[in-house]
């Protein structure tokens, strides 16, 4: 019995030792590999568990690299490039035809550019004739329309009343009469010498009478004769048409009496900046045809040929800077993102390298992605210094 009670003893003691009743005892953090197998080796194992902190799995990766597409749709003329060439920032990679095209609109807008630029120019050199030019037209209208305002009016004095025209025919009767005195007294005296004092007063009476009489009938005739409606309706057309042609020729001068037509100048500075607009949009079109690299690096992907058509915005090639190299996270949990901030130092575990650094984040994605149908957040760290066969694409594992 005491044996059985001792046994019993030692194996309640065992199993508290082996932790089965201490649940209190923190656990490793498995480490999951990119290919979903979880990294057993003795060292990750180790690390993970004496961190104490937050565990990722993740990759390295270029620090910069450019999906490069072309702004224009047109056939490929020559690709310069291979797939694992290293390249230097601002070599041509790709080239892609019609140059000739593109070439003649630019020639057309800087022909376009010089043609409005000189009408510019003109308009300044010819500002002093074109005033004077002006100015007589405007001298020729007012003289115009004096003549057409003075016909105007005499037609309206023509028109006479009744009252006027028997005041008149009054004028000629008494007119008449006096000339017809003047001659009788005139008669007698007709033969005397041109000295005879008597017949000298008889004749400047008679010519006197004859005057008076002669425009009496004048006026009894411009009253009787009224202007016909015709010519009154013709003399207020040109009266009107000679009151728009001085308008007009005094808003002309007036546009040139301080200089060139604003209108004209700026119609022509408009054409300039179009032009200048077009000769822009055309050289930077002639430089799309060639697709440069943005910085150094290799060229990681090919996607065209030679005498291929692409489509704008159609992915050409990848570039990468592999001599930069980064890791990114690829199952941060939502459950750890919150222990971890930017500037944080971190240790990286490179496992094809069986070698471990340091580094720190240098970003945490805003937006979260799913993965297995969890939350997690990727981070972007910088490493203190990167080992030698560091290469993109290697597995790592991230701990805080």
């Amino acid at each position: 019995m005491k044996f059985k009670a001792l046994l019993l003893l030692l194996i309640l003691v065992t199993l508290s030792g082996c932790g089965v009743f201490n649940r209190t005892t923190p656990q490793p953090l498995p480490t999951v590999m990119l290919d979903g197998r979880q990294d057993t080796t003795p060292q990750a194992t180790s690390q993970a568990a004496s961190s104490g902190g937050v565990t990722a799995s993740g990759v390295a990766a270029p620090a910069q690299i450019s999906q490069m597409a072309s702004v224009l749709g047109a056939n490929v003329k020559a690709v310069k490039v291979a797939v694992g060439d290293q390249v230097q920032a601002g070599q041509v990679l790709v080239s892609l035809a019609g140059s000739e095209r593109l070439a003649a609109a630019l020639e057309s807008a800087n022909l376009e550019l010089l043609m409005a630029q000189q009408v510019l120019q003109a308009l300044k050199n010819n500002a002093g004739q074109a005033r004077a030019a002006a100015g007589l037209r405007l001298a020729n209208a007012q003289k115009a329309l004096d003549d057409a305002q003075n016909r105007r009016t005499w037609m309206d004095y023509r028109i006479g009343s009744v009252t006027d025209i028997q005041a008149a025919q009054a004028a000629v009767t008494l007119a008449l009469d006096k000339l017809k005195k003047a001659q009788d007294a005139y008669g007698p005296l007709e033969n005397k010498g041109e000295n005879d004092i008597n017949r000298a007063a008889a004749l400047d009476a008679l010519s006197a009478a004859q005057k008076h009489y002669d425009q009496a009938v004048a006026n009894l005739n411009s009253l009787q004769n009224q202007p016909n409606p015709v010519d009154v309706n013709q003399a207020e057309a040109v009266l009107q048409s000679a009151q728009a042609e001085a308008a007009a020729a005094q808003t002309a001068y007036d546009l040139l009496k301080n200089g060139p037509d604003p209108d004209a100048v700026t119609l022509a500075e408009e054409r300039i900046k179009n032009a200048q607009a077009q000769i822009t949009a055309g050289q930077a079109s002639l430089a799309d045809l060639d697709l440069k690299a943005p910085f150094a690096g290799t060229v990681s992907k090919l996607n065209i040929h030679s005498g291929e058509w692409v489509a704008p915005g159609q992915a050409l090639l990848a570039l990468a800077d592999l001599a930069a190299l980064q890791i990114e996270t690829t199952d941060l949990s939502e459950r750890d993102v919150s222990r971890v901030a930017v500037g944080q130092p971190v240790t990286v575990v490179i496992k094809a390298l069986n070698q471990t650094v340091t580094g720190r984040v240098k970003a945490i994605s805003p937006l979260a992605d799913t993965l297995g149908g969890d939350v997690v957040y990727k981070t972007i760290l910088s490493l203190d210094t990167i080992p030698a066969g560091l290469r993109a694409g290697m597995s790592v594992v991230v701990q805080w």
